[in-house]
């Protein structure tokens, strides 16, 4: 069955979901915050240009050949991968009310536990399902996305994620629904979390060779697991180690989105990174000490004053 599919916010990973589709026959539309001819990923050295044109609510920059028609009415699709950030989600709410209908399937490609509470209430009738993105991606100066490692998704195992999978078969980013998908989220939240000490000491990964870095990152690891734990999570006692020796062992000069937001001067995602933990602690009564420093700082890298 052919589906309808729209990608809202082309960045990083919303660029690999629509090259994936796109390599195999199944180009989406592209709505994003401003017009372009089209989008591109990088995968080791060959280009995949997913034509446009990415409609947007700002002007097109300056580009050659024919302007990108902004003027192109959305409409109801089956599928919507949104792929803005946990920021941008109001920003995107034109879209989804103009894309979503009740047969839609929303899936919401974003860093957290709370996705669908944070979509529902912009996707009318639209079912909203959620992901965890486990590949990474990033910006070219070119303004290309580079792909550097294979593209995969995890699903909750639903009727709705089993029709975003169909839409995926076949395509270089592959889908696993998981029957215990709470679990499979928040074990990518306590990476996601840990990796917010990058945005905070402004360093890459190398930051956590360090030893008294790694013993903090170890702390906090096993205080995120503690609070998956309490709202259902099944997050065995190698989690936290696991987490921290990933960042330990990876190349120093990997990094993190919520660190590219940081140096770009971006508003970070720390409240669904990082403010969830310290919220569900406290709602749950579990001691959240380094939360407690972590968070209010983070925040205030963010949002300031100052």
């Amino acid at each position: 069955m052919n589906r309808s599919v729209a990608v809202v916010g082309p960045g990083a990973i919303g660029t690999t979901v629509a090259a994936a589709l796109h390599e195999v026959g199944r180009t989406p539309a592209l709505y994003g915050r401003r017009a372009r001819a089209d989008v591109t990923l990088v995968v080791d050295d060959r280009r995949i240009v997913v034509p446009g044109p990415v409609v947007g609510v700002g002007p097109a920059p300056a580009v050659s050949g024919p302007a990108p028609a902004v003027s192109a009415p959305a409409r109801p699709v089956d599928v919507v991968f949104l792929a803005v950030k946990a920021t941008q989600v109001a920003a995107a709410a034109g879209w989804l009310d103009a894309l979503c209908g009740p047969d839609t399937v929303v899936c919401v490609l974003q860093n957290g536990v709370e996705q669908v509470a944070a979509v529902t209430p912009y996707a009318g009738s639209a079912q909203v399902v959620p992901a965890v993105v486990w590949f990474p991606a990033v910006g070219e100066p070119d303004g290309a996305v580079r792909l550097l490692a294979p593209a995969r998704l995890t699903l909750p195992e639903t009727p709705a994620a089993a029709v975003v999978r169909d839409v995926l078969d076949g395509s270089r980013c592959s889908v696993e629904l998981a029957d215990d998908f709470t679990s499979v989220a928040w074990r990518k939240l306590v990476q996601n979390a840990v990796a917010g000490l990058m945005a905070l000491t402004g360093r890459r990964a190398g930051v956590f060779g360090r030893p008294d870095v790694a013993e903090l990152a170890l702390a906090y690891a096993g205080e995120c697991v503690a609070v998956a734990r309490a709202v259902g999570a099944d997050l065995g006692d190698d989690v936290a180690p696991a987490v921290v020796a990933g960042f330990v062992d990876a190349p120093a000069d990997s990094g993190t989105s919520i660190l590219a937001d940081r140096d770009a001067g971006r508003p970070l995602e720390w409240d669904v990174r990082n403010g969830v933990v310290r919220r569900l602690g406290r709602a749950h009564g579990i001691p959240t000490p380094i939360s407690d420093v972590v968070v209010p700082l983070l925040a205030a890298v963010s949002d300031g004053p100052g």
